[in-house]
């Protein structure tokens, strides 16, 4: 479930230490941004914070050190604290942007127009990756299965990797009679919310659960706080599985193939992509809040369907002129192909669509300071 609105003011106080992020050093990417500053024609200063998605912090990484090369004289703190609580310090008033694995949801949207104006707030595609189902089985870098199996497998009714199930999946693999063992968010967390979605529109019976950004209590396995927490937990735990972002998975565990009409899709950047382009705007939102349905049962050639789509969210207007600048300015960078390829290069993301890129970089430009 979201977090109530009782529970906002934690976000406060969560975002509140991103003051304590900011960097000590005037250049703390080095030379080249020194050599940057003193070269550089940019007026844009001053500092604006977010918090959010932990699936984007590599990214975020990437975009933030290109961003004060371009302009020396701007800090962009940022918070990997989980999608939900920077949703919650966005409409806390706490941050001027977030980052979320999930969109804004309707009674989301209302409390964002008590922060961000009449208009409320802007849901920004800025991130396409696609979520691995990572294992840690030695010997064994993939695996097919459909999503049935996998509901299966992280509602714990799969016990041992050599379960007929798999292994009908699986001809000619020895699968080792190890205890699976399945890993989840400890977090409220929009990688749970996608891939719970994914496994309820893919496979319904074997996953009755809505989707949510919170694991389902009374399942069994281990949880871990964020992406490179449960990454971290499958690494050392023979037979442990577990569901991320893929840029956190490298190539020490193995990873699943999803069964995608006949064939069986290996996870990639492409894959992902591929899926994005079957992708719908949700309906009832303003023209400039791109939230996207994706299309889990998609039997797009090639597609790889459980991925996700983390959003940069802004709101609509500001009290101040400078701050309406820099978000701006920022989101436009996020959205340029200089900053969609330094979140490939850092995060192994797919780049926005050039349809769906054109749309963000207007929704941006609509920002505007409130009177």
């Amino acid at each position: 479930m979201r977090t109530s609105r009782p529970l906002r003011a934690l976000a406060v106080t969560a975002a509140a230490a991103l003051a304590l992020t900011a960097c000590g050093s005037d250049y703390p990417l080095g030379d080249e941004q020194r050599e940057a500053a003193e070269n550089s024609t940019s007026t844009l200063s001053g500092i604006i914070s977010g918090s959010g998605s932990t699936a984007q912090g590599p990214a975020m990484d990437a975009w933030i050190g290109g961003f004060r090369v371009l302009h020396p004289k701007v800090q962009v703190q940022y918070s990997p604290d989980g999608s939900g609580a920077g949703r919650n310090a966005l409409l806390a008033g706490a941050v001027q942007f977030a980052g979320s694995d999930a969109f804004l949801q309707d009674e989301e949207l209302g409390e964002a127009r008590e922060v961000c104006g009449p208009d409320g707030a802007l849901d920004i595609p800025a991130y396409i990756s696609p979520i691995a189902v990572a294992f840690n089985l030695p010997g064994i870098e993939s695996l097919n299965m459909d999503a049935a199996t996998i509901a299966k497998i992280f509602r714990g009714e799969i016990d041992y990797w050599n379960d007929p199930a798999i292994a009908a999946q699986n001809p000619g693999v020895e699968l080792p009679e190890t205890r699976v063992t399945p890993v989840s968010r400890a977090d409220d967390s929009g990688t749970t919310e996608n891939f719970t979605e994914y496994l309820h529109e893919a496979a319904p019976q074997a996953w009755p659960n809505d989707p949510s950004g919170s694991w389902p209590g009374g399942l069994g396995g281990e949880n871990a706080q964020g992406s490179a927490g449960v990454i971290s937990t499958v690494t050392r735990t023979e037979g442990s599985v577990a569901y991320s972002d893929d840029s956190v998975v490298d190539d020490s565990l193995g990873t699943v193939n999803l069964k995608v009409g006949e064939e069986y899709v290996p996870i990639s950047a492409d894959a992902a992509s591929i899926a994005v382009e079957q992708s719908s705007r949700v309906p009832g939102r303003s023209a400039n809040d791109i939230a996207l349905h994706l299309d889990r049962t998609t039997t797009a050639p090639g597609a790889y369907p459980l991925v996700l789509i983390s959003y940069q969210i802004f709101c609509s207007s500001y009290e101040d002129a400078g701050t309406v600048e820099l978000v701006k300015a920022f989101g436009q960078y996020v959205i340029s192909p200089e900053g969609q390829e330094a979140s490939a290069d850092a995060a192994k993301s797919a780049p926005i669509p050039e349809s769906l890129a054109e749309d963000a970089r207007a929704a941006i430009e609509s920002i505007t300071t409130r009177p």
